[in-house]
């Protein structure tokens, strides 16, 4: 969970919201797999995120100077890419389950 999220969490805490929602522990815990690719004679970094129903994310990062190339950067970067497309998913999916009064 990035410090953003923590603050996030925290502000949602303080405010007493108890609806249901998506947390970050939620999303995480649809991840099950992980892999990077970076393509020869480039600085992009591609990470793929396998979810529990199988479903992939992929998330990118790339800069402008190879100068600027760092592998873990890129990998950080690209992975962060690839969670932040989970939320909506996992939101969409939340809602049906409210919609249909599962919740």
């Amino acid at each position: 969970m990035s410090k953003d999220e923590q603050a996030i969490e925290a502000e949602i805490q303080k405010k007493g919201k108890t609806g249901p929602r998506i947390t970050p522990d939620m999303l995480d815990a649809e991840i099950v797999d992980e892999d990077y690719h970076v393509f020869p004679r480039t600085q992009m970094t591609v990470c793929v995120l396998t979810l529990k129903n199988g479903f992939t994310v992929i998330g990118k990062s790339a800069c402008a100077d190879p100068a600027n190339f760092d592998a873990d950067l890129g990998r950080m970067i690209a992975r962060d890419g690839a969670r932040n497309k989970i939320w909506p998913f996992l939101g969409f999916r939340l809602k049906d389950q409210i919609a249909a009064g599962e919740v």
